[in-house]
Parts: structure tokens; C-alpha cells; sequence
């Protein structure tokens, strides 16, 4: 019997597994989207659309923003801004003042170093003395009444860097599922989060790469097989800067105002959020080994996986077994 499709055409076979892919370029990184059983790029292109405008909002790289509307306001007045902006601020102000190594503050630091920027520099102490009085996340008023935000120093910088990409993956996924599209993969340079089960292998399990963190982005070390969830990295080999041969890298520690030093060249996380990776990244980063009950009272914390200066995996919360090493060079403790 033929099978036709609702215009009475024929039907595309095994349309489960059939790709529309959108190549896009926003959040200062190429973008990948695809949707797997789709019958229309409309899902896509929306999607696109909506990376434009939360950027278009959350963006610290253009003069004009609603954050950045914040930022030339500080020590002068309250800025009132769009509900969803708003969020996430409030989020990110609340997840600051807990100091485990987030901070969404840190920007004057950021624009400091200019690590990733032609113009980068190692700064004097006397400068980055002077930006670490600008990066207190308790100088900072959230009025829910109002939806605006006060930065009560002159020179404080708001950047949602760190939790921007995470916040934007999640409200595609939110919007493609209320269509109803069943599977598909978003990347956002880095930021991957895997929607629905998987129709490429006969298990419905993702195989999510580890970024290699000494070769370009694309080189996995490590393949982990997965149901639906979201894989974030952290890592020092993104930006770095290199001067009379000392490397720097942009992980900035809003303590001390220099680059975080620990053993670590990456932290990989796997959660049902891509928002909670980002976060979650950036602890384990800051925190340079396994914590002690990460993840055991959370259900929606997968797994993490830490890769070590001296080239050793260390799996927390995976199946040992759902993990294959594809580099010899690296080794799982």
C-alpha cells in the first residue's frame, strides 16, 4: 500500500530522520539549528528570529541594549526593562551573591583584559584594583514592582555572557516543542542541547562529542551516548592571550581579577537545562575538581565530565559504560 502524505502526495520515507538545517551567525558565533521530521523551515527561521531579538536585548557588544541601557545608568538611575530581560537579571544578580565563581558583574573586568579581542592586554594591578570595586553583585537593586534595575556605582557593568546563550537555548527548545516538533539539535557555538529522543540510532540516545580542549572546536575526545538533554562546556582553550609566553585565558575571577588557575582545561556539563549547565559549568570550573554530592539531590544534573591539564576524564554522575573515549592521548581515571 503507498503511503501519501495530508496533500495526498507520496509520503517521504523514513521522514523521522529526514534534517532541515539553518546556518545562522548571532551571539558573536555560527550557529547551528536542526530539526529532524520536520515539514517546514518556519520553525527554523523563527528560531533564528529569536536569537536576533533576545541578543538585540542582552548583547553588551553594541552601544544600544536593554542591558546596556542598564550599564550607562549606573550610579544614576533605575532602568526599567522588558519582563523576559528582566528575568533573567534577576537570576543572574541572585546566582552572583551566592560567589561560587558566576558574576554577572564582571564586565568592567571583561572589558579590561579584552580576552578574544585584537586588543587585548595583561592590565596593571593598579587597574584591575580599581575594576574589582565595580564588580559587587550587592550594589546591585532588583525592583520586581517596577521590572527595572539599578547598578548603584558609576562604572559597574552588567554581562549575561555566561548565561545568556544557555537562557536563549531553552526558549527555542520551549518554542519548537510548542509546535510540536518531535526531535532536533541546537548549537550555539558550543552550547548544545539536544531536543527529543534521538531518531539516528535504534537506542533514541544522542551521541554528544567532548570537546577536545587543545585542538579546534569539532574534535571530540569523548563520545557520550545520551537521552534528550543539554552539554555545556567551560573551558580555557575558547580566548586566550599570550604574552612574553605566559597564556591567559578569559575565565575571569572577579576575586582576584585575574584569569581562574586550577588543573583544569575543561568541565563539561549534562543537564535538562541548558541554563543549569551554563551555571553549573562555571561552579565546577571555579571549584577545579568534583564537589562532593554535586548533583545527588537533583534530578535534572545528569552528569559532568573534567578534563585535567595532565590529559585525565573524570566522569561524575554518567554510566562509566555510556562513555568512549575516542583520543588516545587522554586517559578516564
Amino acid at each position: 500500500m503507498t503511503t501519501l502524505n495530508f496533500n495526498g502526495q507520496a509520503a517521504t520515507a523514513d521522514l523521522a530522520t529526514q534534517r532541515r538545517h539553518a546556518s545562522h551567525y548571532g551571539l558573536g558565533t555560527d550557529i547551528d539549528l536542526t530539526l529532524f521530521g520536520s515539514d517546514s523551515d518556519v520553525y527554523l527561521n523563527e528560531a533564528c528570529n529569536l536569537i536576533d531579538q533576545y541578543e538585540d536585548r542582552l548583547t553588551v557588544n553594541r552601544t544600544n541594549s536593554e542591558v546596556m541601557a542598564i550599564n550607562h545608568a549606573a550610579g544614576i538611575t533605575p532602568i526599567q526593562i522588558s519582563a523576559a530581560t528582566y528575568t533573567l537579571v534577576k537570576q543572574a544578580i541572585a546566582l552572583s551573591q551566592q560567589h561560587f565563581g558566576f558574576n554577572a558583574l564582571i564586565g568592567p573586568l571583561v572589558k579590561l583584559w579584552r580576552i578574544g579581542f585584537s586588543d587585548a592586554q595583561v592590565p596593571t594591578q593598579a587597574e584591575i584594583d580599581e575594576r574589582l570595586l565595580l564588580v559587587d553583585p550587592e550594589q546591585v537593586a532588583c525592583d520586581d514592582q517596577n521590572l527595572s534595575v539599578y547598578l548603584k556605582r558609576p562604572g559597574m557593568e552588567l554581562d549575561l555572557g555566561g548565561i545568556a546563550k544557555g537562557y536563549i537555548a531553552d526558549r527555542i527548545q520551549d518554542y519548537w516543542e510548542a509546535f510540536g516538533q518531535r526531535a532536533g539539535m541546537i548549537n550555539l557555538g558550543g552550547n548544545l542541547l539536544m531536543v527529543g529522543d534521538s531518531p539516528l540510532h535504534d537506542d533514541h540516545q544522542w551521541r554528544v562529542g567532548v570537546q577536545n580542549p587543545l585542538s579546534p572546536r569539532g574534535n571530540a575526545i569523548a563520545s557520550v551516548k545520551i537521552g534528550p538533554c543539554s552539554a555545556v562546556t567551560s573551558g580555557i582553550y575558547e580566548r586566550h592571550l599570550e604574552v612574553n609566553g605566559k597564556s591567559y585565558h578569559h575565565i575571569l575571577d572577579a576575586k582576584t581579577g585575574y584569569p581562574r588557575q586550577n588543573d583544569l582545561l575543561s568541565v563539561t556539563i549534562f543537564s535538562k537545562a541548558s541554563i543549569d549547565g551554563e551555571i553549573e559549568t562555571t561552579r565546577l570550573f571555579f571549584a577545579g575538581e568534583p564537589e562532593a554530592g554535586w548533583g545527588v539531590d537533583r534530578t535534572d544534573l545528569y552528569g559532568a565530565i573534567f578534563v585535567t591539564k595532565e590529559k585525565h576524564l573524570q566522569i561524575v554522575g554518567l554510566p562509566r559504560e555510556s562513555v568512549t573515549l575516542l583520543d588516545n592521548d587522554y586517559t578516564i581515571d
